[in-house]
């Protein structure tokens, strides 16, 4: 019984130690902004489905969660915050929607199918793996855009102005996750 008890304890430490680390990477990530055209991008995107691929939907789940609760509570942990506010006054602005969405892309990107590299149609494997990071990642934009839609009103070009400018930097992203996804995986097997 002790031994199950310390093995239990081991996998909660480890879950909690993951969710910690995530959210860091996650609040640097929101902080860096990398020259991009047409507009600087941050590798938010990148870190949600990168943890969801790493280590499934439920320590991904956790980790965002754990992000979007220290934002809400006030930490500067979200892009241009403190520049431009922090709590829930900051989340309940105009990106409120993208980072709901980031709790749908990290659960998605954490319940793929592992698909193996090694069979005989890795070409169909690649296609398969871009295609479910480009569906987990089209959620952070669908509520974005509902979200900015009902705030800012939906005579204003929603599209153009909260998703047109992203989607280079979001497809560079998907295809470098894409090609990294054999690696990715690996870390899950060594946690």
């Amino acid at each position: 019984m002790e031994a199950v008890n310390k093995i239990y304890f081991n996998k909660t430490i480890k879950f909690i130690l993951i969710s910690l680390l995530g959210s860091a990477l996650l609040t640097i990530s929101a902080k860096f902004k990398i020259p991009f055209y047409p507009v600087p991008m941050t590798m938010q995107t990148f870190v949600v489905l990168f943890l969801g691929i790493a280590f499934g939907y439920k320590i991904g789940l956790a980790t965002v969660s754990l992000y979007l609760l220290e934002g809400i509570f006030g930490l500067p942990v979200f892009a241009n915050s403190p520049e431009k506010g922090i709590g829930l006054i900051y989340f309940t602005g105009p990106t409120m929607g993208y980072l709901i969405g980031f709790m749908f892309a990290v659960y998605f990107a954490g319940t793929s199918k592992n698909l193996d590299y090694k069979n005989k149609k890795p070409f169909i494997n690649f296609v398969n793996i871009f295609f479910r990071l480009v569906f987990s990642v089209s959620w952070i934009y669908i509520l974005g855009l509902l979200w900015l839609g009902n705030l800012i009103g939906w005579d204003k070009p929603i599209f153009k102005l909260g998703a047109e400018p992203f989607l280079l930097a979001e497809l560079f992203k998907i295809i470098l996750l894409t090609l990294l996804y054999p690696l990715i995986k690996k870390i899950k097997k060594i946690i």
